[in-house]
């Protein structure tokens, strides 16, 4: 296994990819990528300056009108061809990403097929692009609507899925006909790299997708953002982020889509099937180690029920191996950095001295690497932070409920909304949550919901606009009207 990682790793490029070409950083400088099960250097690679950002910007802008006029057929086929490819490399993606962001093997191939979904499902969207013909009411013209590629682009990605979150921006992106600059997160850049290879390898034409890895993500970001020819922003990341870069955005008026925090409610009500309810509540939390932005944050569960549910979920937690994503049988890998860790104690710390009662976890593991013992907390206390704030850790923290309305109110007050998690067999008490609950998705009796034929995205501060399915490439047209006289006189 580890002459395979070494292998793998040393297939992918260490430059920037800027109008076709892989290069150095303008100043030489080198960016550190790094095991977080080990804290061990994995690869170094090419650090871009905010010059190198412009350098990929104009590569992006050259190659706009062309990649613009290139069929929707051969767009969409470029992304067949991509998604093939990846079918081949799956197994050299996963075990990348199991290296450099920590997820065990398993949830990594399954990442690969979620990631290549986006470069499928786009692929046949790019032609169904359209647009409509017709009278005004008056019936003194015609009205031809259009639609067409907003422009040159900038991407910006997170480290928690990294080929997934850069599929789900690239892929649309491709499919209506725009170009771009991808900024990969400084944590997990290497498959952001490995991707572009593979783009190349399918037929992309040189500067449609530029790819620029830094250290200093606003010392590039802002004279790319800040420069009149980008037309489109999009981000994944904290809303606190999300906001400075939309006030940035402004300036241009840039079309913008944000998919920022979240603080998902997952609510058992006392009818719920448990079985299905202990494993939705494994994959909302647990999967991606907890490092998710639609991870189960809060759990709200029936007073009746309760007790069998804390015990059985803890069973299962009980049960984790936790290592090495790439060690046979892991279930929980190490978090991104000693920095989560941190921050995931000091929740789980808070909570303990407002009264939470720690049935088992709640520290860190004395090993190597950035490693959090997966955690039970039961009796979470109002204004404990951990209700609060996004955890991105192993930790599962219940608070008990007497009534409907009381659930809805718990769950309702944040000020985010991206997702949230119903368990009940009362059809139309779930009719009443899709309803009730202010979140843009929703998983009735399911714990994952992500696919890439659904609108991803969601309400009130965790951000705008929406990503898959056929919304998704709306996000990268614009439309046009144009009136034509009668044919009639």
């Amino acid at each position: 296994m580890i002459r395979a990682v070494e292998e793998v790793l040393a297939g992918v490029p260490d430059g920037l990819f800027i109008s076709g070409a892989w290069r150095p950083s303008n100043s030489k400088a080198v960016l550190a990528v790094r095991d977080p099960a080990t804290g061990e250097i994995v690869k170094e690679i090419a650090d871009a300056t905010p010059e190198d950002g412009i350098a990929a910007l104009d590569a992006a802008v050259d190659a706009a009108e062309s990649w613009a006029r290139t069929p929707a057929r051969a767009r969409g086929e470029l992304l067949r061809r991509a998604f093939d490819l990846m079918q081949e490399q799956k197994e050299d993606f996963a075990l990348l990403m199991s290296v450099e962001m920590g997820k065990p093997l398993a949830e990594a191939r399954g990442e690969v097929v979620y990631g290549g979904e986006f470069l499928r499902w786009f692929g046949e969207e790019a032609v169904r692009i359209s647009g409509r013909y017709g009278p005004n009411p008056e019936d003194t013209g015609r009205m031809i609507v259009s639609q067409h590629p907003v422009g040159p682009c900038f991407l910006i990605t997170p480290w928690n899925f990294p080929l997934a979150m850069a599929t789900r921006k690239i892929a649309p992106a491709l499919a209506a006909g725009c170009t771009m600059v991808v900024k990969p997160a400084a944590a997990t850049p290497l498959t952001t790299l490995m991707l572009v290879e593979l783009l190349r390898e399918a037929g992309l034409p040189d500067g449609v997708v530029n790819v620029v890895t830094t250290s200093s993500s606003s010392a590039l970001s802002s004279p790319i953002i800040s420069d009149a020819r980008l037309r489109k922003l999009s981000f994944t990341g904290s809303t606190p982020v999300g906001q400075r870069l939309l006030q940035q955005a402004a300036e241009n008026v840039l079309r913008t889509s944000m998919e920022l925090g979240g603080n998902a409610p997952f609510i058992v009500f006392e009818d719920a099937d448990l079985d299905k309810a202990v494993e939705g509540a494994i994959a909302a939390k647990f999967r991606n180690i907890g490092q998710a932005c639609t991870a189960a944050n809060r759990f709200i569960v029936h007073r009746s029920v309760m007790g069998e549910f804390v015990e059985r979920v803890t069973a299962r937690v009980e049960g984790f191996v936790v290592g090495r994503g790439t060690e046979p049988n892991v279930t929980i890998g190490p978090l991104i950095d000693e920095d989560a860790v941190k921050k995931t104690d000091m929740l789980v710390a808070d909570a303990v001295s407002r009264g939470a009662v720690v049935v088992t976890g709640g520290e860190r593991i004395d090993r190597v690497g950035s490693f959090y013992a997966p955690t039970v907390l039961t009796e979470i206390a109002p204004g404990s932070d951990i209700l609060r704030d996004e955890i991105f850790g192993p930790v599962l923290a219940i608070a008990p409920f007497d009534t409907e309305d009381e659930a809805v109110g718990l769950a309702n007050d944040t000020e985010y909304g991206l997702v949230s998690y119903v368990f009940t067999e009362d059809f139309t008490r779930g009719q009443r949550m899709i309803e009730r609950l202010e979140t843009g998705m929703m998983g009735l009796n399911v714990g994952v919901v992500s696919n890439a034929a659904a609108p991803f995205g969601g309400w009130k501060m965790s951000g705008l606009g929406r990503e898959g399915g056929a919304e998704g490439i709306h996000e990268y047209l614009q439309t046009k009207y144009t009136l034509t006289p009668s044919p009639f006189g």
